[in-house]
Parts: structure tokens; C-alpha cells; sequence
């Protein structure tokens, strides 16, 4: 860099992978009960004439689809970054949540669909079967439940498999509940009912999730960044007399980075050296942001506008 410009670097990118790598076997354990489960109640819908079970299996099917993906998404997100694609694949998981996300709306439409069809045309559930198929798919959602359960705190990727196995957990209670009422007063119309709060329970989260990958996607700054607080810290610096170019943005779940030019006064920049003014700004971030990855510009007053004319 020329005379007035450096660029500091807080800890690199994570070595390790991405967040969702460490729950990859889990993943695979929770991918395997899912398919398990989806099978097993599809039979048990088939036999039992139960829509809330076919409604539950559909989420399971399309569960199992989003599990496999987000395990796409880990191998693809930790392979090693290249000259075209500097930060490697890490936004592989981001996409696979995505995708999760639209695959859930889709499935949570057909429910609802399919349900409000069986209020016109009534069908004979068999309860006890229900029962049977429903407390199998809730014990093996909660196993998957507890694998994925701290993961979901830190991965993005990971959450969107946890919402859906929790939202198949729901269902699968639903399906138990609706059962016991048609075993013990006959009444059809619960399963519909329970249909249609399966479909309602997958909306929600999924809306919530959807929120959260777009904001990723367009390079929001990280939920727990005050954008005007990292000014503020850095301004606080001797020396500094602007922060420009400011812009914290997150490229996967747990790899959040953080750039902006600072200009620094000739004579703090004379008396301490680049280097220790570095330090200080990467200090004064580490100590009090969760920011991964940082790069600073260092500049003298009136660089800015030289910049301006350049771009011109």
C-alpha cells in the first residue's frame, strides 16, 4: 500500500470451518432418524386414513431433503477459499437455509390445502393407528431435537434444521391429540383440524428464519453489532479524527467481518507507527464485538476526498 493506507486483519477467518461444521455427524444421526420416521408414518397415514400423519410424513419428507442439503452445504462451505472465491463456499449454508426456508412455505401451503379439502369431502380416521404412528415420530423427533439443540444457537444452517425438526415434533403431538379425541368421541373432523395446525406451526418459524438468511444474503450488519457503537469506539481512539466506509456484514453463520477506513492524525501516526494503531483498533473491536474478521484502512486527514476524485 502506499504512504497513509494499511490493512490490519483480527484473527483471520476461522480455521476450523464454518459454525455448522462441528454438528455435521449429528446432522447425518438426525438425517437418518428423519427418512426413518417419514417412511414409517407415511405407512401409518396410508392404514390409519389419517391426514394429519400424511401431513406430518410430507414435513418429515421435505425435513429430510433439508438436512440433506444443509450436510451439502457444510461440505461445500469448508472447502478451502481459492484467487475467484476468496471466502471459499461459507455462503453454501446460507443458501441451503434458503432454500429450507421456501421448501417449508411450500410444504406448510400444502397442508393447509389438503386439510380445508377434507372439511368438503369427511374421511374415517382409524385412531388407534394415529395414536401408534404419532408417538413414534415425537420420541424420534426429540432424540433429534437434543442433537441439534446446541447447534442451532450458532449456526443458521443448523437452526433451519432444528425449527423443522421441532415443527415435526409439534406435529407429531398434534397427530396424538387429534387421535385420542377421534378415539374417544368420534369425531373426524380433528384430524383436518390437526392438520391444519400442523400447517400453522410451519409458517411462522419458517417466516422468522426467511427473515433472518435474506438479512445474511443482503449483507445486513450482524444482529448483535451496533454499527454506531463500533463508530463510536473507534472515534473514542487517540488519534482518530474520522471513521468513513464503515460496513460490518456477515458471510456465513459465525464468520461475521467488519471493514472501514480511519483517519488518523500525521502526528499519532509519526509518534506510535502503523502498526500499533492497528492494534489498538483491532483491540478496541475484539474487546467489546464479536466480529471474526476485520480490515482498516489507515488514512491522513483529506485522503477521503483524493479517493472522491479518483472514482470521478
Amino acid at each position: 500500500m502506499g504512504a497513509g493506507h494499511d490493512h490490519g486483519h483480527a484473527h483471520g477467518v476461522r480455521g476450523g470451518g464454518t459454525a455448522s461444521a462441528a454438528y455435521r455427524g449429528r446432522l447425518r444421526v438426525a438425517l437418518a432418524i428423519t427418512v426413518f420416521v417419514t417412511v414409517v408414518q407415511i405407512v401409518g397415514g396410508v392404514l390409519a386414513d389419517s391426514l394429519a400423519l400424511v401431513a406430518d410424513a410430507a414435513h418429515m419428507a421435505t425435513d429430510a431433503l433439508g438436512l440433506g442439503m444443509a450436510l451439502l452445504a457444510i461440505h461445500f462451505a469448508n472447502r478451502p477459499p481459492s484467487d475467484r472465491r476468496t471466502f471459499g463456499y461459507a455462503r453454501a449454508e446460507i443458501l441451503a437455509a434458503l432454500a429450507n426456508c421456501l421448501l417449508l412455505l411450500g410444504v406448510g401451503g400444502y397442508i393447509l390445502f389438503e386439510a380445508i379439502e377434507r372439511f368438503v369431502t369427511p374421511a374415517g380416521t382409524d385412531g388407534g393407528l394415529a395414536v401408534l404412528f404419532g408417538v413414534i415420530g415425537l420420541v424420534a423427533n426429540m432424540v433429534s431435537l437434543t442433537l441439534l439443540m446446541r447447534g442451532q444457537k450458532e449456526s443458521l444452517n443448523v437452526r433451519g434444521a432444528f425449527l423443522e425438526v421441532a415443527a415435526d415434533a409439534l406435529g407429531s403431538l398434534t397427530v396424538i391429540v387429534s387421535a385420542l379425541v377421534i378415539l374417544a368421541t368420534g369425531w373426524q373432523a380433528a384430524d383436518p383440524i390437526a392438520s391444519l395446525v400442523i400447517g400453522l406451526m410451519i409458517v411462522p418459524r419458517t417466516v422468522r428464519l426467511l427473515r433472518e438468511t435474506l438479512d445474511v444474503l443482503l449483507e445486513a450488519a450482524p444482529k448483535d453489532v451496533d454499527i454506531a457503537e463500533v463508530r463510536a469506539h473507534i472515534l473514542a481512539l487517540d488519534g482518530v479524527e474520522d471513521v468513513h466506509d464503515l460496513h460490518a456484514w456477515t458471510i456465513t453463520s459465525g464468520m461475521p467481518v467488519l471493514s472501514a477506513h480511519v483517519v488518523v492524525s500525521g502526528e499519532v501516526l509519526s509518534a506510535i507507527g502503523h502498526e500499533k494503531m492497528l492494534h489498538e483498533l483491532q483491540g478496541c473491536l475484539g474487546d467489546h464485538f464479536d466480529v471474526e474478521h476485520c480490515t482498516f484502512q489507515l488514512e491522513p486527514g483529506g485522503h477521503a476526498e483524493h479517493e472522491a476524485r479518483l472514482c470521478h
